[in-house]
């Protein structure tokens, strides 16, 4: 349903981690097999790419990966807020992406709620078969979360530092919920970048 970057949001989207888009199976005059009870894949991402959503970069740092660990990034359009008693959000990550993996070992993230001039680093964060994070962190403002300890984005409409509160297995995807430790709003004169029909906007 959802998926990992612009992507992380069900079938509409790119994902921040996806994997080489795979056609659904089809008839032999051509036409796509629906799912044994509901519609078919082409049919699903058509639907849900017509919803507008926000994009984010999720963040989290990985103290395994080296003398000094290392940063990842992943970029997200199925990001929302689950409760304001307590402070809860929601992030969807594709089953066995490096985010899931690393989420499922580290229970501290971030998010970046990013404006409509970081189209670049949403695209940037959501490149397939890339190896490391390291050197997309290196040339962008960005400090690290005290709450945290991952990279929060300068320039971004507002900051959320979390801790895991929750995994819930969904289809293909898994729901992590967390609490919210921390906010910031390093940017307040600036629009949201929003995914829409495959590509990546601004609002105004």
């Amino acid at each position: 349903m959802f998926t990992e970057t612009p992507v992380d949001a069900a079938a509409a989207r790119p994902a921040a981690t996806t994997a080489p888009t795979v056609a659904p199976a089809a008839t032999p005059g051509g036409a796509p097999i629906p799912h044994a009870v509901g519609v078919s894949d082409d049919e699903f991402r058509a639907a849900l790419s017509r919803l507008a959503a926000g994009v984010v970069l999720i963040t989290a740092h990985d103290p395994d990966a080296g003398p000094r660990g290392e940063d990842a990034g992943m970029t997200a359009t199925a990001f929302l807020s689950v409760s304001l008693d307590p402070p809860l959000v929601m992030v969807s990550v594709r089953n066995g992406s490096r985010m899931d993996d690393l989420l499922a070992e580290q229970p501290l993230w971030a998010v970046s709620v990013l404006s409509g001039h970081q189209r670049q680093i949403a695209g940037r964060f959501a490149m397939k078969g890339r190896i490391s994070d390291r050197l997309l962190f290196e040339d962008i403002a960005h400090v690290r979360g005290e709450a945290s300890g991952a990279p929060l984005i300068g320039g971004a409409l507002a900051t959320l530092e979390c801790r895991t509160e929750q995994r819930v297995t969904a289809g293909d995807h898994t729901l992590v919920i967390g609490r919210v430790l921390a906010t910031g709003i390093p940017n307040e004169d600036d629009g949201p970048l929003t995914y829409f029909r495959g590509r990546y906007r601004q609002l105004g």
